[in-house]
C-alpha cells in the first residue's frame, strides 16, 4: 500500500512538473524547459513508467529544437519513437515522426523529412486527429516551397488553411498564412505576400504570441527589400532583432541578422552589410545551421563581386560550396555552381 501511495505521489510530481515545462516551452524558454524535462526523464525512468518516459524524450526533444541543437533532438526523438512502438501508442508515434520530420527539416535533408511526415500524416489520419495531421501537412507545404516548388506549396496551404478554419485553430492560421505569404514571396508576387503577411500579423498580435510575430515583422520586412524599399525594411528588422534577442530566439536572430546585412548592401553600405553578414555567420555556425550560413557566404560573396573584391568573393563561394554539400537542397547547389562559374 506504502508503495502504491509512493508511485501516486511520483507520478504526479511527474506531472506537475510536466505542466510546469510546457509554460516556459510556450514562453519560449527553452533551456528551463529543459531543465524540467531532464527532471522527470530522470523520475520516469526511476519509477520504470515506460510511457511517460517516452513522452519526456518527446519533451527534451523539443527542448533541442528550440535550442538549436540538432543531433540531440534527433537522438531524443528517435528514443520517443521507440517507447512508442514498443508499446503500440499510435498517437505518441505519430507526433515522435512529425518531429523527426521537423529536425531534418531543419538540417535540410528534405526527403528525410518529407518521409517522417508522411508517415505521421498517414497515423494522424488513422487517428482522426485532424489538428495533428495538418500540422505535419503544413510542414509538407513548407518544405515544397524551399525545394522551389511554391506553387505545390500553394495549392496544400490553401487547403491546410480551410481545415485550421474549421478547427478554429488561430495559432495555426497565422502559420499557414505565414507560410502561404512566404510562398508568393518565392513567385515574386510580393503584394500578395504582404497581405497574408498583415493578417498573420494581426492574429498573432491579438494572441499575443511575440515569438510568432517577430517572424511575421521578418517576413514583411524582406518583402520590403524585394520590393526595392531597404531603408523601410531596416527600421523592422532593428526592432526585430530587438525582439528575438529579449526572447532568446537564437535562431530568428541569425536570420535577422543576415536580413539587415542585406538591407545595407542594397543601399550599397558595404561596410555595415559585411559587418552583419559575420555576425549571422558567427551565429549560424554556432546552431550548426549550414543552410542559413550558405546563404549569408553567397549574399557576402556577391558583395564582394560587385565592390570588386573578386578572391574574397570566391572564398566566400567555396566555403559555401563545401557547406551545401552536407545539405539536400538542389536550388541552394544550383545556386553556389552558379555564383563559382560567374567569376
Amino acid at each position: 500500500m506504502t508503495q502504491s501511495l509512493n508511485q501516486v505521489a511520483r507520478i504526479q510530481e511527474w506531472e506537475y512538473r510536466r505542466n510546469e515545462a510546457n509554460r516556459y516551452y510556450k514562453q519560449g524558454l527553452f533551456q528551463e524547459y529543459l531543465n524540467l524535462a531532464t527532471e522527470n526523464l530522470r523520475l520516469a525512468r526511476a519509477i520504470s513508467d515506460r510511457a511517460r518516459e517516452g513522452y519526456t524524450l518527446n519533451d527534451i526533444g523539443l527542448a533541442y529544437l528550440g535550442c538549436w541543437q540538432l543531433q540531440k533532438a534527433l537522438a531524443s526523438f528517435v528514443e520517443a519513437l521507440a517507447a512508442a512502438r514498443e508499446l503500440g501508442n499510435h498517437q505518441a508515434q505519430a507526433i515522435a515522426l512529425s518531429n523527426l520530420g521537423s529536425t531534418h527539416s531543419r538540417l535540410g535533408q528534405f526527403s528525410q523529412a518529407l518521409k517522417y511526415f508522411n508517415e505521421s500524416v498517414s497515423l494522424f489520419q488513422q487517428l482522426q486527429n485532424h489538428q495533428g495531421e495538418v500540422s505535419a501537412l503544413n510542414d509538407v507545404a513548407l518544405i515544397y516551397t524551399k525545394l522551389g516548388e511554391p506553387k505545390r506549396s500553394l495549392i496544400l496551404q490553401d487547403q491546410i488553411l480551410g481545415m485550421r478554419r474549421l478547427l478554429g485553430d488561430y495559432s495555426g492560421e497565422a502559420t499557414t498564412l505565414n507560410g502561404i505569404g512566404f510562398a508568393y514571396s518565392n513567385l515574386k508576387k510580393f503584394e500578395q505576400a504582404l497581405e497574408y503577411f498583415q493578417e498573420a500579423l494581426s492574429i498573432q498580435r491579438a494572441t499575443k504570441n511575440l515569438i510568432g510575430e517577430a517572424t511575421t515583422l521578418n517576413n514583411i520586412a524582406s518583402t520590403y527589400s524585394d520590393l526595392g524599399q531597404p531603408k523601410q525594411a531596416l527600421l523592422l528588422y532593428h526592432q526585430v532583432l530587438l525582439t528575438r534577442q529579449e526572447l532568446g530566439d537564437r535562431a530568428g536572430e541569425a536570420v535577422t541578422l543576415h536580413n539587415i546585412g542585406f538591407a545595407y548592401s542594397l543601399l550599397t553600405n558595404s561596410r555595415k552589410a559585411i559587418q552583419f553578414y559575420r555576425s549571422a555567420i558567427a551565429l549560424y555556425r554556432e546552431l550548426e545551421d549550414c543552410i542559413g550560413e550558405v546563404t549569408t557566404l553567397l549574399n557576402m560573396g556577391n558583395l564582394y563581386t560587385t565592390t570588386r573584391r573578386k578572391r574574397l568573393a570566391l572564398l566566400c563561394y567555396w566555403d559555401a560550396q563545401k557547406l551545401v554539400a552536407q545539405v539536400e537542397n538542389p536550388f541552394l547547389t544550383d545556386k553556389v555552381k552558379q555564383c563559382i562559374e560567374s567569376l
